[in-house]
């Protein structure tokens, strides 16, 4: 996480809010030769306690001498700053570029799950983001074939991610006035979607 604490105000209710609407990240370990890492899909249970998540049998994490302290770490949208839309160097002087971007750490515990518990789960995670979908009817397990989804199954493993720790980085130029920010948000906001949503964010600031 970044050291400078105007970067890390953010609530955990909030940080925990965005890594819920995410659900995506990038989990590590440490490893017997070095940091492990595999990126999944996971759900935060209703008090945010524990995520849910699953790997592939061959996964080098599910073989790693669980359970075993593990970080999940959720990006969100990001982008580069260019020190020219902070202003005129007249009375901007001395800038340099730098990079506005989101990030969640959640730090706890990685522990395997018993088989039983992998389809509820993988049901869960899909129910979750088909309701997200607007203008069509859900998909299903019920839609597949007898017998394929245990067969395909068979491939993954259902895991517990503990937390223990939960640290929040919005990076959206705090450190500058309010009209300096500005600037830098409308330039932003004639670019790509993860720029645009940088802006928002910088707009929304105090």
């Amino acid at each position: 996480m970044h050291p400078n604490p105007a970067f890390r105000q953010n609530p955990r209710e909030k940080n925990l809010a965005f890594a819920r609407a995410r659900g995506f990240g990038v989990l590590t370990v440490n490893g017997p030769e070095g940091p492990l890492a595999a990126h999944v899909p996971f759900l935060l249970n209703d008090d945010a306690s524990f995520a849910e998540l699953h790997l592939a049998r061959s996964n080098p994490i599910a073989r790693a001498g669980l359970p075993a302290p593990a970080l999940l770490a959720v990006s969100g949208p990001d982008t580069y700053i260019s020190p020219d839309w902070y202003g005129p160097h007249s009375e901007v002087p001395d800038q340099v570029p730098t990079w506005n971007y989101v990030a969640v750490h959640l730090r706890g515990v990685l522990e395997p799950l018993p088989d039983d518990a992998l389809r509820p789960h993988v049901d869960a995670l899909s129910a979750e983001h088909e309701g997200r979908i607007a203008g069509k009817r859900p998909w299903t397990s019920a839609k597949m074939t007898e017998g394929a989804m245990p067969r395909m199954m068979r491939m993954i493993l259902p895991f517990r991610f503990r937390v223990a720790s939960v640290d929040g980085t919005w990076k959206l130029n705090q450190n500058k006035t309010p009209e300096i920010r500005a600037r830098a948000a409308e330039a932003l906001s004639q670019g790509n979607a993860s720029a645009q949503e940088i802006a928002a964010l910088m707009r929304g600031l105090p």
